[in-house]
């Protein structure tokens, strides 16, 4: 994800506000800190992920199959619990399972099917990564106090249902 910063100061947007009386400063200001804290937080899941050679996306499919032990998942099951196309899905498996940390293998009941199942290689990717990705997740959020994490948990998820005004027609 890459977000430009735009150069957006107080009195660029006090000036737009003149030209545009239903520019809300308040809400601007907000999104804008929102926009750079995520671009931020992105960018230092890249480099943290990357440390493992892994992508956000190759991350997220191995943490799925890790929860869904030796049953394993079917690419369709890993595109619907991530939200993206199984396009996208294949792209990552053919990765993960050129570096051995996933095998696709048919599925017992019906063998048009294929299922997904972490590599004992894939386990200990996860083992060796975990601590230090939950220590880093940790020292993300280190300068909020408890009742903040709860807090900004709170004004994220009423954040969240306010998408629906930049998607609607």
């Amino acid at each position: 994800m890459t977000i430009l910063r735009p150069l957006v100061n107080k009195q660029t947007i006090l000036e737009l506000a003149k030209h545009y009386p239903e520019l809300d400063v308040a809400s601007v200001e907000t999104c804008l800190a929102f926009l750079y804290a995520t671009a931020d937080v992105y960018q230092a899941i890249d480099v943290h992920f990357a440390r493992y050679g892994l992508s956000k996306g190759k991350f997220t499919l191995l943490m799925q199959l890790y929860q869904a032990h030796e049953k394993g998942l079917t690419p369709s099951e890993c595109a619907e619990r991530a939200g993206v196309t199984k396009a996208t899905i294949t792209g990552l498996l053919d990765g993960l399972e050129r570096d051995g940390l996933v095998r696709r293998f048919p599925d017992s009941q019906d063998r048009r099917m294929l299922r997904l199942q972490l590599t004992d290689q894939g386990r200990d990717l996860l083992s060796q990564m975990l601590p230090d990705h939950f220590c880093r997740t940790t020292g993300l959020m280190a300068n909020l106090t408890d009742s903040e994490k709860k807090t900004l948990i709170k004004l994220l998820n009423k954040v969240r249902a306010g998408t629906s005004a930049m998607l609607d027609p």
